[in-house]
């Protein structure tokens, strides 16, 4: 399908949904004692969407009816993020969120995907890369397309926030952060002309409070420590996978906008690049018919090429 027609198809339904409609669509998972939440719904080809740092699945909701026209989409809040548990004495870990998602898929009878992913997500995404290449993913892997994200740690620009949190007074960081700080903050990262509403900011944060998540963001900023510490298998699963990759790019994020798509271009051969103007660091938020269209116009070319 055009991504035009893909688009304008359920166009007056974007934004029809609110964080309570979107925890009724979903169910929660066991996995070692701990209850995630996911929500699967569609038909067709699987596509994995994996959310960022420090929100939900929910970052989701703009781009969601369309592409559940089309695909069957799964989605879940991650240990540590939205609707799922947060437990306070846990080792939280880019590599134990890919078990989990390998989990969450074996239970659903997944055997291959697309993976669609944004910031922390991407990192995510670069182990589930990294297995698969080397042979050891319990599923497949179809074509992965990225947003913005800390792909390579060496250009990553952390917010002061951030440091903070990873600092040894991370957990007051965590404790004492109040809404208007959050507020502050978030909307830094986003474009100008594209900054998130005072409902939407509501959401993100009642999502990151939920089951008291805010006295947990110190524990799960270690992944900044992370990217450095496997940044060889990381970044080598994105250069020297076969699998068609596209970078979906807002240019004028802080922490990861047009500096981290350079990088990309240099160390990614035959790199397929999408830089979107004006727009920060939460595409799919900012900028949802954007990312659909450049989504499925990847996904229509990577279909042709693989035929």
């Amino acid at each position: 399908m055009d991504s035009g027609t893909f688009i304008q198809k359920n166009r007056n339904k974007l934004l029809s949904m609110n964080i309570q409609e979107w925890k009724d669509k979903g169910s929660f998972i066991d996995y070692n004692g701990q209850a995630i939440f996911y929500v699967d719904e569609g038909e067709g080809d699987v596509l994995l969407l994996i959310h960022g740092f420090p929100t939900s699945s929910w970052d989701w909701c703009k781009v969601w009816t369309d592409l559940v026209s089309n695909y069957r989409v799964i989605a879940l809040d991650m240990i540590g993020f939205g609707f799922s548990d947060k437990p306070k004495a846990y080792k939280y870990s880019i590599l134990n969120q890919a078990d989990i998602h390998e989990f969450v898929l074996k239970q659903l009878s997944v055997d291959n995907c697309a993976i669609l992913s944004h910031d922390y997500g991407d990192t995510v995404a670069q182990e589930l890369l990294a297995r698969f290449n080397s042979g050891k993913l319990s599923f497949s892997v179809n074509s992965l397309c990225l947003l913005n994200g800390g792909l390579f740690p060496e250009v990553h620009k952390p917010r002061f926030i951030q440091k903070l949190l990873i600092s040894p007074i991370g957990f007051l960081i965590s404790l004492f952060t109040s809404k208007k700080k959050f507020t502050v903050s978030f909307k830094a990262i986003f474009g100008s002309e594209t900054q998130p509403t005072s409902e939407e900011i509501d959401q993100f944060w009642e999502l990151m409070n939920y089951n008291k998540g805010k006295k947990i963001m110190h524990r799960l900023i270690r992944y900044m420590e992370e990217r450095k510490k496997y940044r060889q298998r990381w970044v080598g699963a994105l250069e020297s996978t076969n699998i068609p990759l596209r970078l979906i790019n807002g240019v004028v994020d802080p922490i990861s906008g047009k500096h981290m798509a350079d990088r990309y271009k240099e160390l990614i051969s035959n790199s397929d690049v999408i830089l979107l103007d004006e727009i920060g660091h939460y595409p799919q938020t900012e900028a949802p018919e954007q990312v659909l269209k450049y989504y499925i116009e990847f996904v229509n070319k990577t279909e042709i090429v693989t035929v």
